[in-house]
């Protein structure tokens, strides 16, 4: 970044860390103006920053929202130019059944103009190259950057349009491979894990995928935990379960602290690649040896509340029109 001996820097959607300034002064002169655009849950920022983020609005306004909504007022065209933008990007981090209700900007020109499906399958195939393991997200940029619509995108005379269909391919075929696996639960039931092992970034594919069909009574949170994505380490996602969401208390990055919380030092070494995203999407990326602890820590668990709950019993069913003893007896 100092190459560019750059006077201002925008950075968006790169997870907000403390820290000394992103570009910092040269030959004595001042910080780059930096302003940061994310969304990511975090109280510190880089030194000499302006920030905006929306972690702490519900429902967490995406990174894509925030460019959109803070270029509008600059020039006439960014709706016209760039709202296809806007959507590709809060679709993909929110997912497809998002409600675009106030106070997020009106898409309902846009929608009109391109269709969801148009933008939905755009978002699907600029997605797919950073998962595959050439981590090829270069391919995605360029074909975002030389789109008018989504159209451009997904159309069969782009030139970029093969290798998005190619990396999409790739990517399905490897969560296909790696999807089928049983899930093992924490002590207390609220946690599920998926264990595999990929060079592909399928993780958070298969926490969507799990969170929306695994049911269990106390289940909250899906977690798929890659080791095979970088030699030595773990690569997790967790996502809300489908059944727990309805519950606007479940906060992934309150619980994986609170899990670590138990065993003294076990989050100061896991580090600040630990529980980061926001609270309906998190993860990190630890050694493996830290993880295998965290794990055992919520194996270990149990839910107290449940614990202290009085057991009920059973009540045999009867068939209709069954007589049972007690019910003769009470006969008059």
């Amino acid at each position: 970044m100092k190459a560019y001996n750059a006077k201002y820097a925008i950075v968006v959607d790169q997870g907000s860390r403390p820290g000394p300034s992103l570009i910092p002064r040269q030959d004595g002169g001042e910080d780059v103006k930096t302003l940061l655009l994310d969304h990511h849950e975090s109280d510190e920022f880089p030194e000499n920053t302006l920030v905006l983020s929306a972690c702490r609005h519900e429902p967490v306004a995406t990174s894509a929202t925030l460019a959109y909504v803070l270029c509008l007022p600059l020039h006439d065209k960014v709706a016209a130019r760039c709202d296809y933008l806007c959507a590709m990007g809060t679709i993909g981090d929110l997912g497809t059944s998002f409600k675009w209700d106030p106070p997020f900007p009106d898409m309902k020109p846009c929608f009109k103009r391109y269709t969801k499906k148009a933008i939905n399958e755009a978002v699907s195939l600029v997605n797919a190259p950073r998962r595959t393991a050439r981590f090829d997200a270069e391919s995605a940029w360029d074909a975002i950057v030389a789109s008018t619509s989504p159209g451009d995108i997904t159309s069969p005379k782009s030139p970029h349009t093969r290798r998005l269909l190619e990396a999409r391919a790739e990517v399905y075929a490897e969560v296909e491979r790696c999807t089928h696996v049983a899930p093992q639960f924490s002590g207390d039931g609220k946690v599920a894990l998926l264990r595999i092992s990929s060079q592909a970034q399928v993780h958070p594919v298969i926490a969507t995928r799990w969170a929306g069909h695994l049911k269990s009574p106390r289940l909250q949170i899906v977690m798929a935990a890659n080791t095979g994505y970088h030699p030595g380490t773990t690569h997790f996602s967790c996502r809300i379960a489908r059944q727990a969401r309805a519950a606007a208390n479940v906060d992934i990055i309150a619980m994986l602290k609170a899990y670590a919380d138990r065993e003294p030092g076990l989050r100061e070494a896991m580090g600040e690649n630990f529980a980061r995203g926001h609270k309906q999407a998190s993860g990190g990326i630890v050694k493996t040896e830290h993880f295998e602890r965290l794990w055992q820590v919520m194996v270990d668990s149990i839910d107290t509340a449940a614990r202290e709950r009085p057991p009920q019993k059973r009540q045999k069913k009867t068939e209709p029109g069954q007589q049972t003893l007690t019910g003769w007896l009470g006969k008059p």
